[in-house]
């Protein structure tokens, strides 16, 4: 299950958050090629943040998944979530940064 968490120091009163989690989720399991009902998204926002040292608006996301991960498929998550955070709260692309996870990298696979 990919799960998708996205902390910003933008504010989200009065932003339509329903569609930032359509976006994330449908982007997210066309991309790592999980079916939508298995992707969960978390989105934090008013969140103390400072890039670059200040505190414009910036997001951090870390993105963890059990599979699908590869560096096509980091680039893809990084360039399509940047953009709909770019869209939907207005954080430059230059102010996101996306830790991605696979948690079945360096597993043994071989059988015993």
């Amino acid at each position: 299950m990919p799960c998708l968490d996205i902390s910003t120091n933008v504010s989200l009163d009065g932003v339509d958050t329903d569609s930032i989690f359509s976006e994330a989720t449908k982007a997210v399991a066309a991309i790592i090629g999980k079916p939508e009902s298995y992707v969960m998204v978390l989105l934090k926002g008013s969140v103390s943040i400072s890039f670059g040292g200040n505190k414009e608006a910036a997001a951090f996301a870390e993105i963890v998944s059990m599979g699908g991960i590869n560096s096509e498929v980091k680039r893809k998550l990084i360039a399509t979530i940047g953009s709909i955070l770019e869209k939907k709260l207005c954080i430059p692309r230059s102010r996101f940064f996306l830790k991605v996870f696979d948690t079945t990298v360096g597993r043994n696979n071989s059988k015993m």
